[in-house]
């Protein structure tokens, strides 16, 4: 946010209008939608005439679709969302979305200055779980059924149910192809979107703990907590977050299956490496005025050195798939060119023409030319004048045998086909050993003599596996060097270890008698991130986590920023023969194991008190739940709804986390999910949002003050902004008074130091606060509603 804001304070100052014509464009409104506009913004002009002359030599796009390639590159990129896959309420979630969102996008007859986008279902994405809408912000600024759309979109992101993604983001996990027992590379992976469709694979089956896992990387610190922030909502304990240089990967030591230690080769790797990008003109617009075809020469060494070392740690009949976000064969078909020939045949590419059907392709180019910084053309190595050769290399032009490799099964998304922005992907297939990573020969004779007269004799080392060591049989032939190995740099902020849980800790068998945990329950895989003192939380992790993290420790090979669930957290709680209580998060992965503390709710009016009221007392649930509650001791608990499968609804199950008091219970789920959870029982959200209901309403009044926006779309627009700091105070303020404080979220998720004993004395002496008494009084009017109808 920082950041941003300096760049808006800079781009302001940038753009002080100089003269009279400069004051007219300032405040000029886009029609297009095409940049910024309104205070102190200027809209940018899309425009590049180097581009078009570089694409057109390129003959990337056929001349007749030529202006239509423009065209598309010139307009908004559409919105694109993904419904998770994996979890079982998607079925629900897809009918919720179809029923109340884009229904009344379709039948809704919009006003004369309204636009209401159609959406698509995406033909090419499995079970129609892939959505597309074509609008932008202005749309949505507009329109009521827009604005609740934009605010179901959000939340349910934040809950992990929808992942708001590009659409041409969604293909490399989809040609990946990805099952339950595969090991997973990641190379590039922030900012996570594409990370979290490899999970959602990993757990097709719904397996909370399943045999394979994913390692997601990325040089960039920073963008790794990103990443964090991204995946998190998955709540995946085979997962583990690096941050290291992908080109020069290091070797992750790991028990084989012999029993003995050995390097980690993968079945699945995605390469999404860095680029020039040129294919997000469409939302990065910025570029349109950046752009030069040096960037895509400057990057197309790294990418080699990435995707080679990506081939060094596939595993043999592994898969690997490479893509980018440019239109430039410089990073693209010239990558890919080089690295089969330098494979010398261990490596082919896999046709994928028919794997997606519905999606919109074009092959893979075999004819390019490189453009220098100067502007001008080479179309071999021996035109380049040795001067450059430094910018310019061999491995950039098509290669003489470019007919045997096959380039054609490469594809390419271009923006016009589909409404979507450009795109390349390349699906390699690994048959054999790469012809650097030979065995190593027996070490020969040492030449120095020792002392007593004796030779002495190197011992027979032989490399286990494609361990990716550097075999330097040829030192001065480059061809047949990996690159080396980097030495370890603790770059940005340093992680704690994670120290794994023994059997015969004071803390395990309390834990284990209060929730009756099951005997195969992977003790040995809970983590804490302290080694001394009181254990404050408690995560787990798959076995295969935990072995890369034990066999990785010492020395120190990799950077691990983040792994496992928090299914754990200290309370303190007196009186609780337990001193840990059950984290919502984690509660998918320990439920299978839980015998006791379990209680199945099976009226959906319980879900909603439960989710609504800050602290039922336990005599406001049904008598089924409230008999359940008296029978169960006080503490932490978990509450499982599954209701019955109908035509209008499909099964799910939901799990809650909530808390036993001695007379009353309350429920730990975050806001958005809470949210999630009462959409699924068919509660309207909306009338509980007190800032976004007066967000509509004010939409609502503007339109009826008004009449139409046409005309004065640049005053309107400069008003709103001047207006939203206030707006801003006044949701907050209501939001306050309608929840009993500024945070909604019912539980103590977000509050890790909330003195729980403290909470349940206070309600016994109070019921509810004034947020919890107006939304009790929302559900009795919705009943009152019901029964009349």
């Amino acid at each position: 946010m920082g950041r941003r804001k300096y760049d808006r304070r800079r781009s302001q100052k940038s753009h002080i209008p100089r003269n009279e014509s400069d004051k007219k464009n300032v405040y000029s409104q886009d029609k297009r939608g095409d940049g910024w506009t309104g205070a102190g913004y200027t809209a940018t002009v899309k425009e590049n005439a180097c581009f078009e002359q570089y694409y057109k030599e390129q003959a990337i796009v056929a001349e007749d679709e030529w202006d239509a390639f423009m065209e598309a590159l010139r307009k908004p990129l559409p919105t694109s969302f993904r419904i998770t896959g994996y979890t079982s309420q998607a079925k629900a979630l897809l009918g919720i979305i179809k029923s109340q969102f884009f229904s009344e996008l379709l039948s809704r007859r919009p006003e004369p200055d309204e636009e209401l986008p159609k959406p698509s279902c995406l033909p090419w994405y499995p079970e129609e779980l892939a959505w597309q809408l074509d609008m932008h912000r202005a749309m949505i600024r507009k329109s009521v059924p827009l604005q609740k759309l934009h605010h179901f979109l959000v939340t349910e992101t934040e809950s992990g149910n929808i992942s708001r993604q590009e659409t041409v983001s969604m293909i490399p996990p989809l040609l990946l192809n990805v099952k339950p027992q595969h090991k997973v590379l990641d190379m590039c992976a922030a900012p996570g979107s594409k990370t979290a469709q490899l999970i959602e694979m990993l757990h097709a089956d719904n397996t909370a703990v399943p045999e394979g896992f994913i390692v997601a990387n990325d040089s960039d610190n920073k963008r790794c907590y990103l990443l964090v922030h991204q995946t998190k909502r998955l709540q995946s304990p085979s997962f583990m977050i690096t941050n290291q240089d992908a080109s020069h990967m290091p070797n992750i030591q790991v028990t084989q299956k012999n029993g003995q230690i050995g390097s980690l080769l993968y079945d699945r790797i995605l390469c999404d490496v860095p680029c020039s990008g040129d294919g997000t003109l469409r939302k990065n617009i910025d570029m349109w005025t950046k752009w030069t075809p040096q960037n895509s020469n400057n990057l197309h060494s790294l990418q080699m050195r990435i995707l080679r070392r990506g081939l060094e740690l596939l595993e043999i009949e592994g898969r690997l798939v490479y893509s980018t976000c440019s239109l430039n064969p410089v990073e693209n078909e010239a990558v890919i060119a080089a690295m089969l020939n330098t494979c010398e045949g261990s490596v082919k590419l896999a046709d994928i023409s028919d794997r997606l059907p519905g999606l919109k392709t074009e092959a893979g180019v075999k004819k390019w030319k490189i453009m220098s910084k100067q502007r001008d053309w080479y179309s071999s190595i021996d035109e380049v004048p040795e001067k450059l050769h430094t910018q310019i290399r061999q491995s950039m032009f098509p290669p003489s045998n470019i007919e045997d490799l096959h380039i054609d099964k490469c594809i390419r998304i271009l923006p016009h086909r589909q409404n979507t922005g450009g795109f390349f992907v390349a699906v390699l297939q690994k048959t054999a050993r790469l012809p650097w990573m030979s065995v190593k020969q027996p070490k020969p004779l040492l030449a120095a003599v020792a002392e007593d007269g004796q030779v002495g004799q190197g011992g027979e080392e032989e490399k286990d596996g494609e361990e990716g060591e550097e075999e330097k049989e040829g030192a001065g032939d480059k061809k047949e060097r990996s690159p080396p190995l980097k030495k370890m740099r603790w770059g940005g902020y340093k992680e704690d270890p994670y120290f794994f849980l023994e059997e015969t800790d004071v803390i395990w068998q309390p834990i284990k008698d209060f929730y009756d945990l099951d005997p195969s329950f992977p003790v040995n895989c809970l983590m804490t991130r302290c080694s001394e003192g009181k254990k404050r939380h408690l995560y787990i992790a798959s076995p295969a986590i935990k072995d890369i993290l034990v066999n990785n420790e010492k020395a120190q090979r990799v950077k691990v920023i983040n792994t496992g669930v928090k299914i754990l957290s200290r309370s303190d709680k007196k009186g609780v023969d337990c001193d840990f209580r059950l984290c919502q998060e984690g509660v998918r992965t320990l439920l299978p194991f839980m015998r006791k503390r379990r209680l199945q709710i099976t009226d959906m009016e319980d879900v909603k008190t439960l989710l609504t009221q800050e602290n039922p007392f336990l005599y406001r649930m049904t008598s089924l739940l409230h008999a359940q509650l008296k029978e169960t001791t006080t503490g932490s608990l978990v509450f499982i709804y599954s209701p019955l499968e109908s035509e209008e609804s499909p099964s799910f199950t939901v799990e809650m986390v909530g808390w036993k008091g001695k007379v009353s219970v309350r429920s730990f789920v975050p806001k958005d999910t809470r949210m999630h959870i009462l959409r699924l029982c068919g509660m309207d959200v909306s009338s509980i949002d007190a800032a976004f209901q007066l967000k509509l309403e004010k939409i609502e009044e503007k339109r009826k003050a008004d009449g139409k926006y046409g005309g004065h779309e640049e005053e309107d627009e400069t008003k709103s902004n001047e207006a939203t700091g206030e707006d801003e105070e006044k949701m907050a303020g209501i939001e306050e008074k309608a929840f009993g404080g500024g945070d909604i979220e019912i539980g103590i998720e977000a509050k890790e130091d909330l003195d729980l004993e403290k909470m349940d004395n206070a309600v016994d002496e109070a019921s509810y606060s004034n947020g919890a008494e107006k939304l009790e009084k929302i559900i009795d009017d919705n009943k009152l509603a019901t029964e009349q109808s």
